[in-house]
C-alpha cells in the first residue's frame, strides 16, 4: 500500500473537526464508484448509512497507534465508508492536551462522528480503541449499532502479584521506551520496526507508510507522534476500568471480540482464552471469535489479520450479529 494509504477499493482524505481544546485530525477512506468523495450529513434512513447510501465503519486504534493502522482492514470493507481519528496526543491530532481518558476519547470521537453525520454505525476498536468503543456505545448509545472489539475493549487482567503500576510497566514499558526515542531518519525507524518481534517474521514494504506517518521532526531527529503524556494519561484505565466498567455494565449492542492469541511481542497473548469466556457468560450480546496466527499488531496490520476483521466488520454490517 503507498504512503497516501489509497487502495484499489477506496480513495483516502483526511479532515479535521473541532473538538475540546482544538483539532481532531482523521483519515476517511471513501468507496471507488461512489456519489461522493468526503461524508454527508445523515437522513433518516438505514441505520449507520449516510444520506450518499453508503454504510459507515468509524475505527479507532491504539494506545501508541494513528488512524493508519486501519490501512489494511478498509480495503477488506469494499463498499463501504471508513472514518477513523488520530486520537488525542496522537498522529496528527498530538496538539490536543490532556485530560486523557477513555471518556474524553469517546466524546472526540463522538464529535468526528456527529460532524460527518454518522449514527447508528458499526465501531470497530483495536488495543485501546476497543476500550473507547465500548466507553463510546455508554456515553453516546444514539451513535452506536454494534461493536467490534480487536484485541481490547475487555479489562485486562492483573498478572499474579503485581499491581496496576507494575503490570502497566510490564506490558507498556516497551512501548514507553519507544516513544523516548529518536531517529536520524525515517529509514532508521522502519529498520527499527522491521526487527521488532511482532514483525520480524512477517515484514513487508508496505508497512512502511504506517511507521513514515507516525514520525514528526523534532529538533532536527524524528520521534514518533505520539505524546508520552497521552500514553500515561490513559494506560491505567486499561487494567482499573474506571469508565469501563460502568460501560461494559450496560452493554446492550451486539458485539464481537477478536482475540489475537499472541501479545505486543509476538509472546503472551494479552487475553488468555478463559478470560475472554468468563466475560462473554456476563455479557450476553458479547461473541468471541480468535483469529489464528496473529500478534496484537499483526491482527490488523498484515492483509491475513485484516482479512478476517474485515470480515466480522462486514457481518455487523450486514445485520448478521448475535
Amino acid at each position: 500500500m503507498s504512503i497516501d494509504s489509497a487502495p484499489r477499493t477506496h480513495t483516502y482524505t483526511e479532515l479535521d473537526v473541532a473538538v475540546d481544546g482544538g483539532t481532531l485530525h482523521a483519515g476517511v477512506w471513501e468507496p471507488r464508484g461512489g456519489a461522493h468523495d468526503e461524508p454527508r450529513a445523515a437522513t433518516d434512513g438505514e441505520p449507520g448509512v449516510l444520506s450518499d447510501g453508503v454504510p459507515t465503519v468509524l475505527a479507532i486504534h491504539g494506545i501508541t497507534a494513528t488512524h493508519r493502522a486501519w490501512d489494511w482492514v478498509a480495503p477488506a470493507l469494499a463498499g463501504a465508508r471508513v472514518v477513523a481519528p488520530d486520537l488525542r496526543g496522537r498522529g496528527r491530532s498530538n496538539s490536543l492536551t490532556g485530560p486523557f481518558g477513555m471518556a474524553r476519547h469517546a466524546d472526540d470521537v463522538a464529535a468526528l462522528a456527529r460532524d460527518v453525520g454518522a449514527r447508528q454505525v458499526v465501531v470497530a476498536g483495536h488495543s485501546m480503541g476497543a476500550f473507547v468503543a465500548v466507553v463510546l456505545a455508554h456515553r453516546h448509545p444514539d451513535l452506536v449499532r454494534s461493536l467490534v472489539l480487536v484485541d481490547g475493549g475487555l479489562p485486562l487482567a492483573l498478572p499474579a502479584g503485581l499491581d496496576a503500576d507494575a503490570a502497566m510497566t510490564a506490558v507498556l514499558g516497551p512501548a514507553a521506551e519507544r516513544l523516548a526515542m529518536s531517529f536520524p531518519d525515517h529509514a532508521a525507524y522502519r529498520e527499527f520496526w522491521r526487527s521488532h518481534p511482532a514483525f520480524a517474521t512477517c515484514w513487508a514494504e508496505d508497512l512502511g507508510g504506517y511507521f513514515d506517518y507516525d514520525l514528526e521532526p523534532v529538533d532536527g531527529v524524528f520521534r514518533s507522534s505520539a505524546r508520552l503524556e497521552a500514553m500515561t494519561g490513559d494506560q491505567r484505565e486499561l487494567f482499573t476500568g474506571e469508565s469501563l466498567l460502568p460501560a461494559l455494565s450496560g452493554l446492550t449492542v451486539p458485539t464481537t471480540f477478536l482475540r489475537a492469541p499472541f501479545g505486543l511481542m509476538a509472546d503472551n497473548p494479552l487475553y488468555q482464552p478463559g478470560t475472554v469466556e468468563e466475560w462473554r457468560g456476563r455479557l450476553p450480546t458479547l461473541r468471541s471469535v480468535e483469529v489464528p496466527d496473529v500478534n496484537h499488531y499483526t491482527i490488523v496490520m498484515t492483509p491475513p489479520g485484516a482479512a478476517t476483521v474485515g470480515r466480522e466488520i462486514t457481518r455487523h454490517l450486514a445485520g448478521s450479529t448475535p
